[in-house]
C-alpha cells in the first residue's frame, strides 16, 4: 500500500531538482526516498496491523463515536484532495508545456490555475456522469497493474541489456512476469465480480 500509493509523490520532483556533474540530483533524491519510505512504513504498517488485530475485516461503526467517524471522513477527504494534485501533475505539466511550445512564452499563473480548474471539473463531471464506474474498479485496476509492476522491469531489460541469466536478468524477468500474472488474476477476479454482482447502469444519477 505504502509503496504503491506514495511512490509517485517521491519520484515526480526529480525533474525539478538542480543537477550538475559535481552534485548530481540522484544522490540527495535517493536519500530522501529511503527516509520517506521509512517514515511511511512506520506510520502505515503499525496502523494496518493494529487495526486488523483489533477489528479484522469488519467496520465497527456502531460502537464508535460520531466525532471519530467525522474526523476519519475529514482525513480521507484531505488525503484525496492532496493526492489528486500529485496524480494530476503529469496532465498539468503536459497542458502547460504544450502552451509554452505553441506560444513560445511562459504559461501565466492565471492560465495554470484555469488548466487545473478545468481538469478538476472534467474529473468531477465524469464521476457524476458515470457513477457506476466504481463497479468496474477491480477490472480497471487489474488492467493497469502492469504499468507499475511489469512494464518497468521489461523496459529496464530492454534499455540496460544486462548479462543473460545473471542475477539482475532473472530478478527483472521474475518480477515482470509476476506482475503480468497478477494482472491476469485481477482481471479474471474483476470479470467474475462484475458477472456475479452485475452493474446498475445509470447516467447522471450518483448514489
Amino acid at each position: 500500500m505504502s509503496y504503491y500509493q506514495k511512490q509517485k509523490g517521491k519520484t515526480l520532483p526529480v525533474a525539478t531538482m538542480p543537477s550538475t556533474e559535481k552534485n548530481p540530483s540522484h544522490v540527495p533524491m535517493w536519500i530522501g526516498v529511503k527516509v520517506a519510505y521509512a517514515i511511511i512504513a512506520m506510520c502505515l504498517f503499525p496502523l494496518a496491523i493494529g487495526g486488523y488485530w483489533a477489528y479484522g475485516h469488519k467496520y465497527h461503526g456502531r460502537d464508535t463515536s460520531q466525532f471519530v467517524l467525522a474526523l476519519t471522513s475529514l482525513l480521507v477527504i484531505i488525503n484525496a484532495v492532496s493526492s489528486f494534485q500529485i496524480y494530476g501533475m503529469p496532465m498539468f505539466d503536459d497542458m502547460e508545456s504544450k502552451y509554452t511550445k505553441r506560444k513560445n512564452k511562459p504559461c501565466p499563473w492565471w492560465l495554470r490555475s484555469g488548466f487545473r480548474a478545468m481538469f478538476a471539473y472534467g474529473c468531477f463531471f465524469v464521476a457524476v456522469a458515470i457513477p457506476f464506474l466504481g463497479s468496474l474498479a477491480g477490472l480497471i485496476g487489474g488492467i493497469a497493474v502492469p504499468i507499475t509492476f511489469a512494464y518497468p522491469c521489461f523496459m529496464w531489460l530492454r534499455i540496460k541489456k544486462p548479462k543473460k541469466y545473471g542475477i539482475m536478468w532473472w530478478l527483472n524477468w521474475v518480477l515482470g512476469l509476476s506482475g503480468m500474472i497478477l494482472s491476469v488474476v485481477l482481471i479474471a477476479a474483476g470479470i467474475y465480480v462484475v458477472i456475479d454482482t452485475g452493474i446498475e447502469v445509470s447516467f447522471f444519477k450518483p448514489h
